[in-house]
């Protein structure tokens, strides 16, 4: 049985991705796939899973066993994939924008995951994002949940942070050392989860037929009515909090991930190539028009260094 771990990153359109999985699941388990989403490992299938400390011992073996043992009962059903697909398995955005870094827990939260499927995962799959939309994307969801904006030297230590996403990558490679980790840029696909499904597989995967994106950031109208006191820009559109030097940094510190990836990444990842299986269901061509930067939708395509943002 082979075990695929899809670990996000968040604001990648994981929860698009992983509506469609549930929803195409059944369809699939014939074939012999089975499906772990939040709704299986947040509901206490890995509930103790990242614990730490001596005093979280007895609760991390419980994890462990628990989640051999459900490993165990697809194997004897003859199952042929198990795909688990849970972003909070790399860690969470509030921790992320608390220590000002990203995923800075992810190799021990992924080591102890590995455990729990006794180093037998053969694939990793890593959905990696222009650094200045991720972290666009990050804020705008904290504000929309109460969060005051971000002042000017919280955004400096975000850009001038040295990790990058070559660090995460690092990170899970050594984590779960008998996987192949597969990473996968979003700007190649754009959130479309039966393409990105199909890439995974290297497989057909049914067209996706609803225009949806879950869980998007809101826009400003909405932040303005959410942060209260703390007063954002005018208009009805995306809040970008970075200026223009702010984000060309982020976009080109993205570009050298990209250029460290396609270069074979030290030999420990490889970037996810897409042949479309079915080119009749794409809905604009393999290479779909960059409209939007809310998670879920179309977004801007970086073209090389320094690259000046684009303007609607």
């Amino acid at each position: 049985m082979d075990v695929i771990l899809h670990i996000g990153a968040h604001r990648t359109a994981t929860t698009t991705f992983q509506q469609y999985l549930k929803e195409q699941a059944p369809i699939l388990t014939p074939q012999g796939f089975t499906y772990w989403g939040p709704h299986r490992t947040r509901s206490g299938l890995f509930r103790g899973l990242y614990a730490s400390g001596a005093e979280n011992a007895a609760s991390y073996r419980r994890a462990v066993g628990r989640v051999r043992m459900n490993v165990q009962r697809c194997r004897d059903r003859g199952r042929r994939t198990l795909f688990v697909s849970d972003e909070n398995m790399s860690g969470a955005v509030r921790d992320n924008l608390r220590r000002e870094a990203l995923y800075p827990g992810i190799g021990t939260r992924l080591a102890q995951v590995n455990e729990g499927f006794d180093g037998k995962i053969d694939q990793v799959i890593l959905t990696i994002r222009s650094l200045d939309l991720y972290w666009i994307s990050a804020l705008g969801y904290a504000v929309s949940r109460g969060h005051r904006k971000p002042n000017v030297a919280l955004l400096d230590r975000l850009v001038t942070a040295p990790r990058s996403w070559r660090n995460v990558i690092t990170d899970v490679a050594c984590a779960v050392p008998s996987a192949r980790v597969r990473v996968l840029p979003f700007e190649t696909l754009n959130g479309r989860p039966d393409a990105v499904l199909s890439a995974i597989l290297g497989a057909p995967a049914a067209p996706d037929s609803k225009d949806r994106w879950l869980n998007a950031t809101p826009k400003l109208a909405e932040l303005r009515e959410i942060s209260g006191s703390d007063r954002l820009p005018d208009g009805d559109g995306r809040w970008n909090p970075f200026d223009a030097a702010q984000s060309n940094a982020l976009r080109e510190k993205y570009q050298d991930d990209l250029h460290w990836l396609s270069a074979g990444a030290d030999g420990l990842a490889e970037p996810m190539a897409y042949e479309p299986h079915n080119k009749s269901h794409l809905k604009a061509g393999s290479t779909p028009p960059q409209t939007d930067t809310t998670e879920g939708c179309s977004h801007d395509s970086q073209q090389g260094h320094m690259a000046p943002p684009r303007r609607e």
